[in-house]
């Protein structure tokens, strides 16, 4: 069978690269496959040529040939002169002699060397070069360059295509750099970006070297293929180019939000800051709500600022979590607290409880947790406009959870889907309009950062439940020993109130504590003309909600039931408006769980101060702190008016005296005057006459060339971001304060600070 027919009849997969040479050799030429096929039949139909006798010539001219001579001498001398042998001696000989001649001649001629070989090896390496020639003709269809060099970097051969592309037809001799070929990218010594102007413009190939061993002549050679990647260089330059944008943008974007947070807190420290010294002058009622009023508005735009802060810091990569040992109970009472004014305002209730099993102390991120909670819970409070939002917090497994529950009107799926979204509110067009749609996107942030998550379940007009769950460290000494369970065993408390979130929370905190409670409501009020008992003994104690205080004081159930003591729960902002004395005890709603053990055991009669956390997000406090350490001279730099007439009515309430500068320049005047050299300074980051670090700078460097002791630096930023803090720090400054101005840490810092300068002289 012929080759051609061999290899028609073997599948494609089994066919090897010797058997496939015969036609590539013929079509690598540019023939059609047909006529390569007719001529390799003729190449087979004419006989072999007979085979010579080469293991004969290559032995001769090995050495075969000079051993015979020798031989054939030996035999002649020895038969006598001119015999046969001895001819024949004679002509071996001289046959070795030049077969040996002609080796040694051929050896550094490797092309006459090719010429002299068999002729299967020649049809070997026609066969090599045109298998070249047909990789030439598959890279020019694929508009591929393949070129092959000399050492010297010198053209040997090239393929069409690279001979179309420059445009030269005659491209042996020459180098690439010559053909007007330029490298661009480099990315290791192999490959590389080579740029070619063409007649449709300039193309970018990407560029291969591999260094090969010429067969034929033994010369090294350097084997390039090129394939046309323009397009592609094109799209990952626009790539490029747009991730630079973006970040071009996302910078620009936190510049703006630095810039719009420093300009509100500005105005807002006056704000708040006035609020706080009005508050301390004599006040009617009226004038103090009114006084509230402004002070909520203050905190709830001091919030979005720190919303939009913290959005763009998720935004970039750069949050961080700060945990540490911290007690659950207060932080999450505290801020349903401060949600409790809202909610009473819109005549709802705002009631939490906890479950015992959850520890006293744990591990986590308090000030994170507390804007979660905020959050959602002001979210759940700004849609429920009847019934109220229950709080429950639970330990499952080494998880956290808290369920914040409402009444309001619920969620659809599709709200459902978009509540986590950045800038996407529900709701009606007037409680759309109560915020920017952030909370909740922050606070989901937020939990992924903890490691938990956020959760919605809602059904259209039935209301929604939020569930919070993150892991948290339990404290070694503190696990096993959080339980409260026993903490009020043996009270059995009957509770008079409206079914709702509050009634509900305090009989579930009653029971988590180890007592006993029955809820009634207005329907049940009959129970209390009747002596009846729990059954583990007697009622012990009744809560008289001040929303059925009407009720009970009606039938005269004050004086039913005389062995019970009697308590009556109060909303913090009606509690001027019934008559306590008619009670044994007093709690304010929402209730704390530790004022409920107190006045359940008797340990208090009541009535504890919350005007510190019930009307707003981080209450500046009531009353100005009094130094009790010596009167300081204070040098106060700040170019606001309102701000600067705040901080010094603050440091002069406290029994300081301060001179007040408004740039940097009156600041460095006074600051270098050795003879009237100030206490303390406290000064704005950002005045007239100079760059805030630059000025810090400049003072602490006077200060180490006249040998002067270092003055305590306190500086007063409307910047929130850490990096404009430790910029501060580096400077020189001793402690940073962010406006608004909290007047119990301003106080504190300047004490503290005051006093380690004296501890130092």
């Amino acid at each position: 069978m012929s080759t051609l027919a061999k290899l028609q009849e073997k599948p494609a997969a089994d066919i090897t690269r010797d058997e496939t040479r015969s036609i590539e050799g013929l079509t690598g030429n540019g023939l059609p496959l047909a006529e390569a096929t007719e001529t390799l039949r003729e190449a087979e139909r004419r006989p072999a040529p007979p085979a010579r006798p080469r293991w004969l010539q290559r032995h001769w001219l090995n050495g075969g040939g000079l051993v015979a001579g020798i031989v054939f001498l030996a035999i002649g001398f020895a038969g006598g002169p001119l015999t046969l042998a001895g001819v024949l001696a004679l002509v071996a000989l001289t046959l070795a002699v030049l077969g040996v001649f002609n080796s040694w001649k051929s050896a550094g001629k490797p092309a006459a060397a090719a010429a002299d070989l068999s002729e299967s090896d020649h049809d070997r390496l026609w066969e090599r070069k045109e298998s070249n020639s047909l990789l030439a003709t598959i890279h020019d269809a694929l508009g591929d360059i393949t070129v092959i060099r000399s050492i010297d970097r010198r053209i040997l051969d090239a393929n069409a295509t690279f001979r179309k592309l420059t445009g030269k037809s005659n491209l042996e001799g020459l180098t690439l750099e010559e053909t007007g070929l330029v490298f661009r990218a480099v990315t290791d010594a192999k490959h590389q970006d080579a740029e070619i102007a063409t007649p449709e413009g300039n193309r970018i190939f990407a560029w291969h070297d591999v260094i090969f061993r010429d067969p034929s002549s033994g010369q090294l050679c350097i084997q390039s293929v090129a394939r046309d990647v323009t397009e592609e260089r094109q799209t990952a330059r626009l790539r490029e180019d747009a991730r630079l944008k973006a970040e071009y943008n996302s910078a620009a974007k936190s510049r703006l939000l630095a810039t719009v947070s420093h300009e509100i807190r500005t105005p807002l420290s006056g704000i708040l800051g006035m609020n706080h010294l009005l508050a301390q002058t004599p006040l009617t009622l009226e004038q103090a709500n009114y006084l509230t009023g402004i002070r909520q508005s203050g905190h709830a735009l001091v919030q979005l600022v720190e919303d939009l802060l913290d959005f763009s810091t998720i935004e970039v990569g750069r949050f961080q979590l700060h945990p540490r040992k911290e007690a659950l109970r207060p932080l999450l009472e505290g801020v349903v607290e401060m949600l409790a004014h809202r909610a009473h305002e819109k005549g709802i209730e705002i009631a939490a409880s906890v479950a015992a099993d959850v520890p006293e102390m744990m591990e986590f991120d308090p000030a994170r947790l507390r804007q979660v909670l905020f959050n959602v819970l002001g979210n759940a409070v700004k849609f429920t406009q009847t019934g109220g939002v229950l709080v429950r917090a639970s330990l499952q497994g080494q998880d956290l959870t808290i369920s914040v529950q409402d009444s309001g009107p619920g969620m659809t799926e599709e709200e459902q889907a978009r509540v986590f979204g950045e800038f996407e509110q529900a709701g009606s067009v007037v409680e759309r309009s109560a915020g920017t749609g952030l909370g909740l996107a922050i606070s989901a942030r937020i939990l992924r950062e903890f490691g938990g998550r956020l959760k919605v379940a809602s059904e259209r007009g039935k209301g929604t439940e939020f569930t919070i769950s993150f892991p948290v460290g339990l404290v070694a000494e503190e696990t096993g020993n959080g339980r409260h369970d026993t903490v009020l065993k043996g009270a059995r408390v009957l509770l008079l109130a409206p079914e709702g979130a509050a009634s509900t929370a305090i009989a579930q905190t009653i029971r988590t504590l180890g007592g006993n409670c029955r809820v009634i409501g207005a329907e049940d009020m009959n129970v209390l003309t009747r002596s009846f008992a729990s059954e583990d003994g007697p009622w012990t104690d009744l809560i008289v909600d001040h929303r059925m205080a009407p009720l009970y004081f009606r039938e005269g159930n004050e004086l039913v039931m005389p062995a019970l003591r009697k308590i009556f729960l109060v909303n913090p902002e009606e509690r001027n408006t019934h008559p306590l004395d008619l009670f044994d005890a007093w709690l304010i709603r929402p209730l704390r769980e530790q004022s409920l053990i107190d006045v359940l055991s008797g340990r208090m009669r009541g009535m504890e101060k919350r005007d510190t956390v019930i009307d707003g997000v981080s209450e500046i406090g009531i009353t100005t702190p009094e130094s009790e350490d010596p009167a300081l001279e204070i040098l106060l730099g700040e170019d606001d008016p309102v701000n600067g007439m705040l901080v010094r009515a603050m440091l002069a309430k406290a029994g300081h005296r301060v001179r007040l500068v408004e740039d940097f320049d009156g600041l460095r005047a006074r600051a270098e005057n050795a003879e009237a050299r100030p206490d303390v300074i406290v000064t704005d980051f950002n005045m007239p006459g100079g760059s805030g670090a630059a000025v810090l700078a400049q003072l602490r460097a006077q200060e180490r060339r006249q040998s002067l002791p270092a003055l305590p630096i306190i500086v007063l930023t409307a910047d929130s971001r850490d990096a404009i803090r430790r910029q501060a720090l580096l400077a020189g400054a001793d402690a940073v304060i962010v406006k608004p101005v909290d007047p119990d840490r301003l106080m504190t810092t300047v004490q503290n600070l005051s006093r380690r300068t004296l501890e130092r002289a």
